[in-house]
């Protein structure tokens, strides 16, 4: 695999940087995880098969492929374990605040003098430097910081300020991370240099959101609101059909078109405000209105198939409970069964790029708290 020979010494918990770890050990990468003894938060999200075992769904779901040994940096022979194990590391990735490290005796200074060109990757809530710095961040926090909390608001109308339901910044960051940590390792192939890293929460997700959403405010001064258009346009929703909803995206000019000679609903250009292909591109939202209309004329299945054999996308709105059954996913293997050997049967997903030299490997199960301390250090002299 592309990370094969790479030690990462993980740190991290909750969501953020267990994801990043987890991708890279789907590449490849060793990863020890280091949990306090009482284990990662996550352990604990959602029922287990064996509540003491704590092995719960979000555990399983971002810790395939790790190793796991419990270490209380307090005590002087645990810390003593984890410098051993930091010495042999190629990356140290954490989420612990940069003064509680400095304190244990694990900031990046202290860990560059036990291995010259470790990667160090700090995973925080704020960059340094600015006034929040330091402060605690959960999603919640960044997706009102960075003014997501205000886009559902934009789109129907409602002034509450609400949360996307989805750990969407944690998981934001968790690819940054990944990517940075990657970065920085071809760095030091190429100049056999480490070097700190820090991978900030609140800039990561902002960076992701602004990238359509600062629009107008792009310009200095700006010339229009912040806020993609189409992506808070009310009417840009499912649309309904006889027996539920699909999502259909006439995107361009031709598919629109198109889209209307399938719905047999051509006279709808009839209208001024839809005339030329720019009029229906200057009135998209309103055309929305129009989709909507027609739509509950056929099933899902039959818009699905009529539209994107026609080059329209199209699919249907499925709920979140019937994911698995998706026979794309199927087809592709995106859902992997596996047996635990004390949890029994579960499915994970494996990560889904497709490198073309070598494939992703079937990695060893989610570890139960300290799985591997015994023989992790075994392996560094301890016993």
């Amino acid at each position: 695999m592309m990370l094969e020979g790479i030690r990462i010494v993980d740190m991290t918990t909750i969501v953020f940087g267990p994801y990043a770890t987890q991708m890279l050990a789907d590449m490849g990468a060793e990863v020890i995880k280091v949990e306090a003894p009482g284990g990662d938060q996550t352990r604990q999200f959602g029922r287990s098969r064996a509540a003491a075992r704590q092995m719960g769904p979000v555990h399983c779901t971002l810790n395939r492929g790790k190793r796991a040994i419990a270490l209380d940096l307090k005590v002087p022979e645990d810390a003593e374990t984890m410098r051993r194990l930091l010495a042999t590391a190629d990356v140290f990735i954490h989420n612990v605040r940069g003064e509680a490290m400095e304190r244990l005796g694990f900031g990046y200074e202290a860990v560059r003098g036990l291995r010259g060109d470790i990667v160090y990757v700090h995973c925080q809530g704020f960059g340094s430097g600015g006034p929040y710095a330091g402060l605690q961040a959960y999603d919640d926090v960044i997706q009102a910081a960075t003014g997501t909390a205000t886009l559902l608001p934009r789109a129907d109308g409602n002034p509450a300020p609400r949360y996307l339901p989805s750990l969407i910044a944690d998981k934001v960051a968790g690819l940054y991370g990944a990517q940075a940590v990657l970065g920085a390792l071809v760095h030091r192939l190429r100049s056999g240099e480490g070097q700190f890293v820090e991978v900030p929460l609140f800039e990561s997700f902002a960076h992701f959101m602004l990238q359509e959403h600062l629009f107008g405010a792009a310009f200095d001064p700006p010339l229009e609101p912040a806020g993609y258009p189409r992506q808070i346009d009310p009417n840009r929703q499912p649309f309904p059909t006889a027996d539920g909803h699909v999502s259909i995206v006439p995107y361009t000019p031709a598919t629109i078109a198109k889209l209307f000679e399938l719905l047999g609903a051509t006279d709808v250009f009839d209208d001024p405000r839809f005339a030329t292909p720019m009029d229906r591109l200057r009135n998209i939202s309103a055309l929305y209105g129009e989709i909507a209309r027609f739509t509950p004329a056929r099933t899902s299945a039959d818009w699905v198939k009529i539209l994107n054999a026609g080059g329209v996308p199209c699919m249907p709105v499925r709920d979140l409970d019937a994911i698995r059954d998706d026979p794309h996913l199927a087809a592709t293997g995106f859902f992997r069964p596996r047996s635990h050997p004390e949890e029994g049967d579960y499915v994970e997903m494996p990560l889904p790029i497709r490198f073309g030299v070598r494939g992703v490997p079937e990695g060893v199960v989610p570890p139960g708290i300290d799985a591997d301390g015994e023989a992790i250090r075994s392996e560094l002299g301890q016993q």
